[in-house]
């Protein structure tokens, strides 16, 4: 009896999926010596994960510029505050330091290795330094 009720409790027990949280920097200068950056280019998570962005100094925030097709980016976040967001979509995303994306301060975020709104992520019309960055970062996926 007592192997009967385990077996039925095991198999009626919920598996729960944790997901993940990671954090991401926002940067003046990165160890390999770039300069208004974050602590990663391209991070690769999946569906349900967190991303916090840390302001390590003054002067920098996150705004989404594209995202996967039904997606409505959230607004800019406040300049020198930790934010964080929650990826519930699969596919690209693309967002921006406000003040610092003409220094090419821009980072993608790919979720559940879903990279099949490429296209549409290259074509987000970028200034400056972005419009070379842009490109390489995609090249990387």
């Amino acid at each position: 009896m007592k192997k009967i009720i385990l077996t039925v409790i095991i198999l009626l027990y919920p598996i729960v999926s944790h997901a993940a949280d990671i954090t991401v920097e926002m940067l003046n200068k990165r160890a390999d010596g770039q300069i208004m950056v974050y602590s990663e280019d391209i991070s690769r998570i999946d569906v349900g994960d967190t991303i916090t962005w840390v302001p390590t100094t003054k002067g920098h925030n996150v705004e989404f510029l594209a995202g996967p097709d039904g997606w409505e980016a959230p607004k800019r976040s406040k300049m020198n505050k930790e934010y964080s967001y929650k990826f519930e979509m699969p596919g690209i995303y693309f967002y921006q330091c406000t003040p610092h994306k003409g220094m090419g301060m821009i980072a993608l975020v790919v979720v559940g290795g879903d990279t099949s709104n490429k296209d549409a992520i290259a074509k987000v019309k970028v200034v400056a330094k972005a419009k070379k960055k842009l490109p390489q970062l995609i090249e990387e996926l």
